[in-house]
């Protein structure tokens, strides 16, 4: 996982195959508690103590959306918890862009662990 950890996202417009299942497969080892979803997406849910842990979670998760140009769907439920799915649009799947961000999504978390 820390080879994504040191990995930034590049920025895809399109024109390109998004990864097969089997490469997305082999992938998943590297970013734990993630699952697929529906649309070939990953997802994770995360629960915090508080409201207040949960906003400020997608508020750093935000930060590394922008800084990454890779930006996930977000989903605050019930008072403490968080959803994250992420896939990449411009390709109708998954790229290495989406296990870049999940590894880092992970890294966040455990800060707030």
């Amino acid at each position: 996982m820390d080879d994504l950890l040191s990995k930034k996202c590049v920025p895809c417009e399109g024109g390109e195959l998004p990864l097969t299942q089997k490469q997305a497969e082999m992938m998943m080892p590297q970013i734990p508690g993630w699952n697929f979803e529906r649309d070939m997406a990953v997802g994770r849910e995360f629960s915090f103590m508080d409201f207040k842990k949960a906003v400020a979670f997608v508020n750093e998760v935000a930060d590394l959306a922008e800084k990454e140009g890779h930006h996930p769907d977000i989903l605050i439920h019930g008072w403490n918890h968080v959803r994250i799915a992420l896939t990449t649009h411009a390709i109708n799947g998954l790229s290495g862009n989406d296990f870049i961000v999940a590894a880092k999504v992970n890294e966040i978390y455990r800060n707030f662990s």
